[in-house]
């Protein structure tokens, strides 16, 4: 498998029991041999290893070097053969699996209510329902398209900023033309917020099964699976902190933009379900 695609590749990578065989050799079997060792351990990092696999052998196709299905493919392929995760993994919230979501989102933005729009503001920005129904006009700088959360309302207690979205630039365009609260999504009662059980009414309206928080694994899933971005930026996204103290001020110089990028490309898969892997796919 060492191509000239692959010359850039880690070591890690080249320990694959497939790295020496010619891409036309490649069966599901070597495929499968190298997944399953890691499929429940490391859910996504085997996500993201079967997508790449899946690319080159693609890619490979399209240059005449193999012919036949592709022994990485996951629709109606692998996912017959390897065993079903949770669909969150990183707690007990039922996640809307994110190829799904496009169908969704447009089901959710014919819906014109407040509760609807707090809700299409959450998945866009992957934020926490608190994050959102505790929104305050003061937080947000729409010139600089940015959204700064207090500490105070971060389950870190650090603050977080948010890049926002074109989509979510124009949700809050559309909340300020209704305002009459401080609150960006205000409940029905003066000076109170929606509650959490209004989100959910919306959610639970359109498909059953899946809770709102749930949103979270669903954006986290679609970076490991469908985007080559890191995994530190993608974790910022959600306001997760890893590695020591000094790693993350290291990183905080560059994070915004990073994030910047990731949750444009975001709001690009939910309005048209296409993501940067399927455009390299077709470009191959």
């Amino acid at each position: 498998m060492n191509s000239a695609w692959l010359k850039h590749a880690s070591a890690e990578t080249r320990s694959w029991p497939i790295w020496d065989k010619p891409v036309d050799k490649i069966t599901t079997d070597d495929v499968l041999s190298i997944l399953r060792p890691i499929w429940s351990k490391k859910a996504e990092t085997a996500s993201r290893v079967r997508g790449r696999i899946e690319r080159v052998l693609n890619a490979a196709k399209v240059h005449g070097y193999r012919s036949g299905e592709n022994p990485a493919a996951w629709q109606g392929h692998l996912q017959l053969l390897l065993p079903k995760r949770q669909r969150l993994q990183r707690g007990h919230h039922p996640a809307l699996l994110f190829h799904d979501l496009p169908d969704f989102w447009e089901k959710l933005t014919a819906i014109d209510t407040i509760a609807s729009a707090a809700l299409q503001f959450l998945i866009l920005t992957a934020a926490r329902s608190g994050e959102i129904r505790g929104a305050n006009w003061e937080e947000f700088d729409l010139e600089k398209r940015l959204w700064t959360v207090p500490a105070i309302r971060m389950k870190a207690a650090r603050e977080h900023v948010v890049p926002l979205s074109e989509s979510c630039i124009e949700i809050l365009r559309r909340m300020q033309e209704i305002r009459h609260s401080d609150f960006v999504f205000p409940g029905t009662r003066e000076d109170s917020s929606l509650s959490d059980m209004t989100l959910s009414k919306v959610l639970h309206s359109l498909t059953k099964g899946y809770t709102v928080h749930g949103f979270r694994s669903t954006f986290r899933d679609w970076c490991g699976e469908k985007t080559d971005f890191s995994r530190e930026h993608a974790e910022a996204c959600l306001a997760h902190m890893i590695g020591s103290a000094v790693e993350r001020a290291y990183r905080r110089g560059n994070s915004l933009e990073a994030r910047r990028r990731i949750m444009a490309t975001w709001e690009t898969f939910i309005l048209t379900g296409r993501s940067p892997a399927d455009d390299l796919d077709e470009a191959a």
